[in-house]
């Protein structure tokens, strides 16, 4: 892919409890869960590593002492403990690592990523990896126009890019992203909300914000044990006695 920016840095949200899959994150944070011999999180460092991208912030908050070993496993990786992550949304999550969202891809860290081409660095404007689905999704289905996001349904749709947690953001966009996200979550206490309803709903006109397509099979998020079951069947019987 060309383009005129180039991220520099990754941050990895790893802080939520995954309360659809319990009970295997009963005792460990989900993107530490191990999907065909392979922890979900190792799949996202790898690619980035692919990309040449080392500087690498996980934040964490469930569990938070089981990613210390993810520090010595890979230099450059540093961990952000997110101390609201039990009483907020996601927003808590961002909102902790703002330090570093210059020049940066932005992603959930209960992905598994298959090519990691989806996380090639360069990029035209900042920005979510998309799908275009024909069919009915419940995700966030984004409205493009001219290689522009023109809006975004919450409840999901048809005929549009289907959204993905991960995201590229430019210098500039990710000073403004900062600073959006201190007003929203410090002075307007807004923070029950997500992370991304920041640019793609509190402050939309003050983005210009893009999409990088991908296909379906590129990347697989996990949100539920049916979701995990179908793809590793070791958990079929999870603490099923």
């Amino acid at each position: 892919m060309s383009g005129e920016y180039v991220a520099k840095r990754a941050i990895i949200l790893a802080a939520g409890r995954g309360e659809r899959l319990r009970p295997v994150t009963d005792d460990i944070p989900k993107p530490l869960i191990t999907v065909n011999g392979v922890r979900m999180i190792d799949t996202i460092i790898k690619a980035l590593h692919n990309n040449k991208i080392y500087e690498i912030y996980v934040v964490t908050g469930y569990l938070k002492d089981r990613f210390n070993p993810l520090v010595e496993e890979n230099p450059g990786l540093q961990l952000i403990n997110n101390p609201y992550y039990d009483t907020c949304n996601n927003i808590s999550s961002l909102y902790s690592a703002r330090d570093h969202l210059e020049e940066c891809i932005i992603m959930d860290g209960d992905q598994i990523i298959y090519d990691s081409g989806v996380l090639d660095p360069h990029f035209k404007r900042s920005g979510y990896n998309a799908v275009w689905t024909d069919e009915w999704t419940d995700e966030w289905l984004l409205q493009v126009e001219n290689g522009i996001v023109m809006s975004c349904s919450r409840n999901g749709g048809a005929g549009g890019w289907q959204l993905y947690s991960i995201s590229r953001w430019t210098k500039e966009d990710g000073k403004k992203l900062r600073r959006h996200l201190e007003i929203e979550f410090e002075d307007n206490k807004n923070r029950d909300i997500y992370w991304d309803d920041v640019a793609l709903f509190c402050y939309p006109g003050e983005y210009d914000l893009g999409i990088v397509k991908m296909k379906k099979e590129d990347v697989i998020e996990i949100d539920n044990m049916s979701e995990l079951t179908a793809i590793d069947s070791k958990y079929r019987n999870w603490g099923k006695s």
